[in-house]
C-alpha cells in the first residue's frame, strides 16, 4: 500500500485514451494540432491571454523558466526547502549557465516578502556582488502549504517593484487550487506571477507538463532553449494529448480533489501527530521508528523524515488521485490504532 509519493500513480485512463487517439501521423515536433491547441486551451483555463509549452519533465519546465529569467551571473531568490535547491541535482544552474539560488527561510517553505527582502536588501548594487532577478516559488510548497492569492500578490507586488521575474512551481498546483477553490488566475496571472509551470505528472499524467507563460515575451525564448536543452521531442503530439486531457474538462481538479480528500481522512485520523497543517496531498505526521516498523508490517510504505525538534521520528505520506479508498481507511485506522 504505497504512500511515499505521488510521482509512482498510475496514468489516468482518460490519459491513456488521448495518447492512443494521437497514435496517428501529424506534424512533428510541436508542429502538430495538438501542441497548437496549447495556447487557446490554457487561456480559456486561466482566462487571460498565455502561452504553453510542453516539456517531459517538472524540473525542465522549473529551469527552462529560470533561464529565461536570469542571466549566468544572476540569482534567484527561493526558500532553502524548495525543490530547485533540494531536488534538482543541480539543474538550475546547469540550464541558467550558473545563475546562483538566494536561499531565503519561511515557515512551511513558504517565503514572504519580509523574507525576500531580507535576502536581496543588503546586496550591493555592483558587480562584485550576484545582483537577483527572479524569485521562484512553490505552490503548494514542499511541506504540502498552500499560498493564498493574497499572499502571492504580495509576493508579485515585491517582484514588480525590484524589476524581477515570478516563477510558481506548480508541482502540485492542482492540489493547491483545489483547496484555495479559487479560479486559477487568482493565485497567478492576477498575482503578478510570469511563469507558471503546470504539472501534470504527480496528478494522472505520464510523463507531460506544461510551462504556462503570462509573459509572451518569456515564451519566446523557451521555445529555443527548450530545443537546445534537447527538450523538443520530435513526437510533441503525446505530451501534448496528455496535458490537454487533464485540463479540458477539470480533469486535473478532479483528481486533485481526491487526493486531497484522502490527505484529509488520513490527516483526521493523525491528529496532533500531524505537525504541518494540511492543505493538499502530502501529510508530515510524527512516528517513532517502532511505530514506523508497526505500520510497515502491516504493508503500508511511506518516507522516513526528518521529525520536529524532540520528537523521536517523522514520516511523509503522500495521497494521489487514485490511492485506493480502502487502503487509505486501513492507513488512517492504523495510525488511530498506534
Amino acid at each position: 500500500m504505497k504512500f511515499f509519493s505521488d510521482n509512482a500513480a498510475a496514468v489516468h485512463p482518460r490519459v491513456w485514451e488521448a495518447m492512443h487517439a494521437a497514435d496517428r501521423a501529424d506534424s512533428g515536433y510541436d508542429g502538430d494540432a495538438l501542441s497548437r491547441r496549447l495556447d487557446d486551451a490554457f487561456s480559456d483555463l486561466f482566462g487571460t491571454e498565455c502561452a504553453a509549452l510542453w516539456v517531459a519533465t517538472g524540473t525542465a519546465a522549473n529551469c527552462l523558466a529560470l533561464a529565461a529569467m536570469v542571466p549566468p551571473h544572476g540569482g534567484v531568490v527561493c526558500h532553502r526547502e524548495a525543490h530547485v535547491e533540494m531536488d534538482e541535482g543541480g539543474a538550475p544552474g546547469f540550464f541558467t549557465h550558473g545563475a546562483k539560488l538566494m536561499l531565503a527561510d519561511g515557515e512551511g517553505a513558504k517565503l514572504t516578502p519580509q523574507a525576500i527582502e531580507r535576502v536581496i536588501d543588503p546586496i550591493r548594487n555592483d558587480v562584485h556582488q550576484v545582483q537577483p532577478h527572479a524569485i521562484s516559488i512553490t505552490q503548494a510548497t514542499e511541506y504540502g502549504r498552500v499560498y493564498s492569492p493574497k499572499e502571492v500578490a504580495r509576493i508579485g507586488s515585491v517582484a514588480q517593484g525590484r524589476g524581477l521575474g515570478l516563477h510558481m512551481d506548480g508541482a502540485r498546483f492542482a492540489n493547491a487550487v483545489a483547496h484555495l477553490g479559487c479560479h486559477p488566475a487568482e493565485v497567478t496571472a492576477q498575482a503578478g506571477v510570469d511563469v507558471l509551470s503546470f504539472g501534470c505528472v504527480k496528478n494522472g499524467g505520464m510523463n507531460a507538463e506544461a510551462l504556462v507563460f503570462f509573459d509572451m515575451d518569456l515564451a519566446d525564448v523557451v521555445r529555443y532553449r527548450r530545443k537546445r536543452a534537447g527538450h523538443l521531442q520530435s513526437k510533441g503530439r503525446y505530451l501534448a494529448a496528455q496535458v490537454l486531457a487533464m485540463i479540458e474538462g477539470d480533469l486535473w481538479l478532479d483528481n486533485a480533489r481526491a487526493a486531497n480528500a484522502a490527505a484529509r481522512e488520513i490527516a483526521d485520523a493523525c491528529g496532533t501527530r500531524v505537525f504541518h497543517p494540511v492543505e493538499a496531498n502530502e501529510i508530515f505526521v510524527v512516528l517513532s521508528p517502532a511505530e514506523q516498523a508497526t505500520l510497515r508490517a502491516q504493508g503500508f510504505d511511506f518516507y522516513d523524515w526528518t521529525a520536529p525538534e524532540g520528537a523521536p521520528g517523522a514520516a511523509r505520506l503522500v495521497t494521489a488521485w487514485n490511492s485506493d479508498p480502502a487502503e487509505v481507511s486501513a492507513l488512517a485506522r492504523a495510525i488511530a490504532a498506534l
